[in-house]
């Protein structure tokens, strides 16, 4: 009960407190999106770009600890795409954006922050080495399996240059990639720009979770509650439950494991959405999964930190 209160409670009254702003109309929204757009293109990039850029690269890049975390993620799409289609009976682009909901967790706007209060700054290593390849391993599997479901017969080069284009008009995939420049390069920084990337830093995490906060007041959960309730499963169970199972078989250190498995049992990020509205499909089970995953992940994660702890 001490890690819900001090570790979970905290992050998520700071989501409270954005998502009763809007509500109650004293934040608007056209200040939520500019909260966001703040954070997701600029603040969070500059805090990826600085963690990337200080990474021990040999260090916290373990093959065992990419495999548990990312075997987990394809193991939270596979249920999620066989579910929509064998028990729910949906199209096939519908089950592809239903898989990506179970693909895509939340690994910054709630993983960082809570992995931060649970187990301390140094700890976070590891969720950046995941976090380095997960938006553009996400998208790449779910671009690719979306256009071979559309386009059955289409052409290699043209999806993959679909998949490139998705991944590199992300500005989070943007500021992880020259937070590697710089460390493969040795990039000397200024300390006046490393003052400043400090400062964008701080106001990173705290600033999205109030936006995540308002973003959420738009995702109201209406009908399909039987698919959205599958995809909450497959983000909040399979994924951190096959990540765990690895993780152990694999021999992870405890930090590694930690990493893994909390940022596995995050809720479907805000990106699931954005990637079933990109495709017109199951866009309502998309934002509602964003929604009730999140409520349901302030119990589902106390229960993992217990297992973890």
């Amino acid at each position: 009960m001490q890690a819900l209160i001090d570790v979970i409670l905290p992050v998520f009254l700071v989501m409270g407190f954005g998502y009763l702003a809007v509500w109650r109309g004293l934040f608007s929204d056209a200040g939520v999106e500019g909260l966001m757009k703040f954070t997701q293109h600029f603040a969070i990039p500059c805090l990826l770009f600085k963690a990337i850029a200080g990474l021990d690269l040999g260090q916290e890049f373990q093959p065992a600890l990419l495999g548990a975390f990312y075997l987990g993620a394809l193991s939270g799409f596979g249920v999620g795409f066989l579910g929509a289609r064998l028990l729910f009976h949906r199209p096939w682009d519908d089950c592809v954006a239903i898989g990506f909901c179970g693909l895509f967790s939340n690994s910054v706007l709630l993983g960082l922050p809570i992995a931060e209060r649970a187990f301390g700054t140094e700890a976070l290593r590891f969720n950046y080495a995941i976090i380095a390849v997960h938006a553009p391993f996400c998208y790449a599997v779910g671009v690719t399996v979306m256009e071979i479901v559309r386009n059955p017969g289409g052409a290699p080069l043209a999806t993959a240059q679909k998949v490139v284009r998705a991944m590199f008009r992300n500005a989070l995939v943007i500021g992880i990639g020259l937070g590697f420049i710089a460390n493969l390069t040795a990039l000397p920084l200024p300390d006046v720009f490393q003052s400043a990337l400090d400062l964008m830093v701080r106001a990173a995490l705290p600033a999205a979770l109030f936006g995540l906060g308002g973003a959420l007041v738009r995702y109201r959960p209406e009908g399909d509650m039987r698919a959205i309730l599958w995809v909450c499963g497959c983000s909040l169970v399979v994924h951190p439950a096959v990540a765990f199972g690895l993780g152990k078989a694999f021999g992870l250190s405890t930090d590694a494991l930690r990493a893994a498995v909390l940022t596995a049992a995050m809720a479907p990020g805000v990106n699931t959405y954005i990637f079933a509205d990109m495709y017109g499909a199951a866009r309502r089970v998309a934002a509602s999964g964003v929604l009730v995953g999140t409520a349901l992940s302030i119990v589902t994660v106390w229960l993992w930190l217990l297992i973890l702890h």
